[in-house]
């Protein structure tokens, strides 16, 4: 018999596996040098401790493998949509805006340091251009003022209810995000945090909720769980990470890939110089009704009258599928 019959390569390597992956060993080689004459206590640890009698799904050194990114999307989408069924919550208000936003009290205390350097230091065009941004951090304070204030509203209004409606959903770090978080703990209400791993660490606010806090890898996953639930989206001024996902959101809806839900620019003057919506309407680069998608709001009462008028006081379910 052909003994090149019972000859077993070994299995090909799997797809897109990683360049750190150990090369396979040629041939199969055994004897003294593979397995030493070990007293068997000494042998029974060295099995139980070897990386390959680990429980799969125990193995972070496996599950960091490049090709097994899949499973890791898939579980970022499993487990925060598993909480939440767990944690009762229905539907969602999504919150977006600025991480560098400041409370008054905050913004004034850095204005004022600002300046008494400034006072005891000569002309520094560093210092002044950190003034000028501290005296804008003033005046934006506004915007973290509205965001706690509708969160404290519309928390109140569902969650005081017992609904687990319009719980308030942010990015769960600093700036606006931070506001909105803490206006729905100031009410007593649940809200939720959707962090991310970035280079420098956003560490989450002390506002969410803890049970409802997470932590994403992938930010196409988090930007699915923003929407998933979302009967809102409210969008205060901030930089491209806020243009990025209203963008996105209104994209979405103008495409049919969701249904249409309530958005709502806070700052008027901010985000009719930001986006000139009706020069990309006279240049013929969106529909004429593509601007009705959106609405601008100043304030917390306006925010409210907005939705409200959406939905003439009566949620429906989750927008997202």
């Amino acid at each position: 018999m052909n003994d090149s019959f019972f000859i077993r390569r070994p299995p090909p390597p799997p797809e897109n596996a990683p360049e750190s992956a150990a090369e396979p060993q040629a041939g199969c080689p055994g004897g003294p040098a593979t397995n030493p004459p070990l007293p068997e206590a000494e042998r029974l640890r060295a099995i139980v401790e070897s990386p390959t009698y680990r429980l799969a799904y125990e193995d972070l050194d496996l599950l960091t493998q490049k090709d097994l990114r899949p499973l890791r999307l898939q579980l970022e989408l499993l487990k925060p949509e598993r909480v939440l069924y767990e944690q009762g919550v229905h539907s969602t208000v999504v919150v977006f805006g600025s991480a560098r936003v400041r409370d008054a009290a905050t913004a004034r205390d850095r204005l004022a340091a600002l300046e008494r350097q400034a006072d005891s230091a000569a002309a520094d065009p560093v210092l002044e251009r950190q003034l000028a941004q501290a005296r804008r951090r003033v005046e934006q304070a506004r915007y973290y003022e509205e965001a706690q204030r509708f969160a404290r509203l519309i928390s109140a209004r569902f969650q005081q209810e017992r609904r687990c409606d319009f719980v308030v959903v942010t990015g769960g770090g600093p700036g606006i995000m931070e506001a909105a978080n803490r206006g729905a703990f100031e009410a007593g209400a649940r809200s939720i945090g959707l962090n991310i791993t970035l280079p420098h660490e956003q560490a989450p606010n002390p506002y969410i909720t803890p049970a409802l806090a997470f932590r994403f890898h992938y930010f196409a996953m988090r930007k699915m769980h923003f929407l998933m639930h979302a009967l809102a989206l409210v969008s205060f001024p901030g930089g491209y990470g806020t243009l990025d996902e209203l963008f996105e959101v209104l994209t979405l809806i103008q495409t049919g890939k969701m249904p249409r839900i309530p958005v709502v620019l806070v700052g008027r003057t901010f985000w009719r110089r930001v986006v000139d919506f009706d020069y990309l309407i006279d240049e013929g680069y969106i529909a004429a009704e593509d601007i009705d998608l959106f609405q601008y709001a100043d304030d917390a009462e306006e925010i409210m009258a907005a939705l409200e008028g959406f939905y003439a006081g009566t949620p429906r379910k989750g927008a997202g599928e």
